[in-house]
């Protein structure tokens, strides 16, 4: 066995108790047999944009693996609305060049409108866009179970703030993550 497979079962066997937990808490939604449709992004976050510039609120379904830990691929969901101002540490969806959108925290901004745009699950390389870019700030997370946790929650606030100082360590927490998830 190479180090990389025993850190990673030294890891799992660690993360035993908090796994479990979190296997209940979701075990209620797993049992509910779920029908899902999928749609190409480039055909179907230009409606998603639309909508929200209408000023309605869109919920969708998470793909990727760039805002772990706040947000895992496929199974929780985000309630897209439209923004009046945008702060940094808002998730927002948004168009980072023609046809590719993101699902990206605001890290920096500057003036003229100029955001810089990061997932939490990565340990490096940014976009950047304009604010005229954003299609819409997320405002709600929506888990399986049916639990939604507001955007403006100060305890998910602080989580955030600690995440976004983590990064020089983000690697290694994010490995540790992977392992037990």
């Amino acid at each position: 066995m190479d180090v990389k497979a025993i850190v990673k079962k030294i890891a799992r066997w660690l993360a035993t108790p908090w796994r479990s937990a979190k296997q209940r808490r979701y075990a209620e939604a797993q049992d509910v047999p779920v029908q899902r449709m999928e749609f190409p992004n480039d055909k179907f976050l230009p409606l998603v944009r639309e909508y929200v510039a209408g000023g309605e609120s869109v919920v969708i379904a998470v793909k990727g693996y760039s805002m772990r830990p706040f947000l895992e691929h496929l199974r929780d969901r985000v309630k897209l609305s439209p923004w009046a101002t945008l702060e940094v540490g808002d998730a927002v969806l948004a168009e980072t060049a023609p046809g590719h959108f993101v699902l990206h925290r605001i890290i920096k901004k500057e003036a003229g409108g100029r955001l810089t745009l990061m997932g939490d699950g990565n340990i490096r390389g940014t976009e950047r866009c304009t604010e005229s870019d954003v299609c819409g700030v997320v405002t709600e997370y929506l888990r399986p179970n049916g639990h939604i946790i507001y955007a403006d929650n100060k305890a998910l606030k602080r989580k955030i703030v600690l995440w976004h100082r983590l990064l020089p360590v983000r690697r290694w927490l994010l490995f540790f993550y992977r392992a037990t998830v």
